[in-house]
């Protein structure tokens, strides 16, 4: 398997070309998606055309940029046009988009090839990827394992060599967890940055488009493609873009370090703990100076979160109602249409949530939770730049345990504790990544995260690369026959 960045370089030498590339990635897939279960539509025809426009422009000499004719996966809740878009769910199983997602136009701008769309949980809701109505997805590194979710299907793609660089959500933890799991790099982006048009909405103000990378610098690469102001995103921020990879290997001499107390918690898995202090540790013998800082809003996150989330999921998913497109099951009349084309067209996880939102949102109920949870949620930001103003980054484990077994986790309380490290992140809208910093003595894959300022992922990119440069757990693969 080569990064994306290894990849283009032999395409400049000659030494192979975006199409041998692709049909190499193809082969692979219909060789062993059997057992990983990441892809819910390989657009091989589409991908083919690609990779030949890509080698054309290396034979001129002039290709697009740094992911021209890299082969890549997006997670199935980006609208692609002519493609099939479900977000792993019943109700959207058939539907095909009549254009495209801005950041789906934007790698293809950039030259990317599109090897399909990845599995996850249904309409982004959940940590496994079990939630999907479509097919199950499997950890590369134990197949009996989840690959975390909602993006698993795009990490385990990336981690098994079923694509170069992927691209998911995070909402609260959906790209940083799975990339934990996997073993990838995983980045969420500050709220804004990327676009969300075309991106189906799951929760409106904590969904982030991010990028799946096999190491931090195809990750920055990614992320400066698909960033950047877009008017068709009333959240898109209006801000310069910088290049992500310019500053990568200036290392964490000088940069301040937070450790916050709130995220080694009692009941967390001891081989994860023992690994991410190593990692801290590295990055402190790298030149980083440490600081013990506090997040005390930390332990109401997630309640509040699980107000927040199905709250707006109520909202965007009244959309679905068999009448525009999608799953339409005949009634006896519109309520009984409705009804029954909800019925069969949602999943019990995705049922659960929007009722938790409507519940959330009912008169007589609004101002207890909702509203309340508002107002921790602004706790929550204010814990983080306060700490910003004495730190530069924060770092600590991406999730408290590593890929547990499939059906392991049918309780959904003990399910949402798995967000308890990442969520706050997503309700603040600041930037994480999650890297591989260590393996559990049966060989599952442990994630560090970093946070930094909003806008700030330069910095957050650095300190990776940096623990990247100095350890080798991200040139590890999964051994798959």
């Amino acid at each position: 398997m080569r990064t994306i960045h290894e990849l283009t370089d032999a395409y400049r030498r000659g030494e192979t070309t975006p199409s041998e590339a692709t049909d190499a990635y193809l082969s692979r897939i219909a060789k062993l998606d059997d057992k990983v279960g990441a892809y819910l539509t390989v657009t091989a025809d589409r991908a083919h055309a690609a990779a030949r426009a890509a080698d054309e422009r290396y034979r001129r000499g002039r290709p697009l940029g740094p992911l021209d004719g890299a082969p890549i996966t997006l997670k199935d809740v980006f609208c692609t046009r002519g493609v099939r878009t479900t977000c792993a769910s019943k109700i959207l199983e058939s539907f095909v988009p009549p254009y495209d997602a801005t950041v789906v136009d934007r790698l293809a701008k950039a030259g990317a090839v599109m090897l399909g769309k990845s599995n996850m949980d249904e309409f982004a809701m959940g940590s496994s990827t079990e939630h999907s109505a479509l097919r199950v997805t499997r950890n590369p590194w134990d197949l009996t394992r989840v690959p975390g979710g909602s993006s698993g299907g795009p990490a385990a793609a990336v981690a098994a060599g079923l694509a170069a660089g992927g691209l998911g959500t995070d909402t609260g933890g959906s790209i940083r967890q799975p990339a934990a799991f996997c073993g990838v790099v995983g980045l969420k982006p500050t709220y804004g940055r990327v676009s969300r048009y075309g991106l189906v909405a799951f929760a409106s103000s904590l969904d982030h488009p991010g990028p799946f990378g096999l190491d931090v610098t195809d990750t920055a690469r990614l992320l400066g493609a698909i960033a950047g102001h877009d008017p068709m995103d009333a959240t898109s921020i209006d801000a310069p873009v910088p290049d992500y990879t310019a500053g990568l290997e200036q290392g964490v001499r000088g940069l301040r370090l937070g450790v916050p107390d709130e995220y080694f918690t009692k009941g967390m898995d001891a081989e994860v703990e023992a690994a991410v202090r190593v990692a801290i540790d590295v990055l402190k013998g790298l030149g980083a100076t440490l600081e013990r800082v506090s997040l005390p809003a930390t332990p109401h996150a997630l309640a509040t979160y699980y107000v927040i989330a199905p709250a707006e999921a109520s909202s965007n998913l009244a959309r679905y109602d068999g009448v525009k497109y999608g799953l339409r099951v005949p009634g006896r009349d519109l309520i009984d249409m409705e009804s029954k084309t909800r019925a069969a067209g949602f999943g019990a996880e995705v049922k659960r949530r929007i009722m938790l939102g409507t519940y959330v949102l009912s008169a007589g109920y609004y101002d207890a939770y909702y509203g309340q949870a508002q107002k921790v949620r602004t706790l929550v930001r204010r814990d983080f730049d306060a700490a910003f103003a004495r730190v530069d980054l924060i770092v600590a484990p991406t999730t408290p345990n590593v890929a547990f077994r499939h059906g392991e986790k049918a309780d959904p309380i003990a399910m949402y504790l798995n967000d308890v490290f990442t969520i706050p992140a997503d309700m603040s809208g600041v930037p994480g990544v999650s890297v591989p910093c260590g393996f559990t003595a049966s060989g599952l894959p442990i994630g560090l995260q970093l946070i930094g300022r909003a806008l700030d992922e330069a910095t957050v990119l650095r300190a990776a690369r940096a623990y990247e440069r100095a350890t080798d757990w991200h040139t590890r693969r999964p051994e798959l026959a």
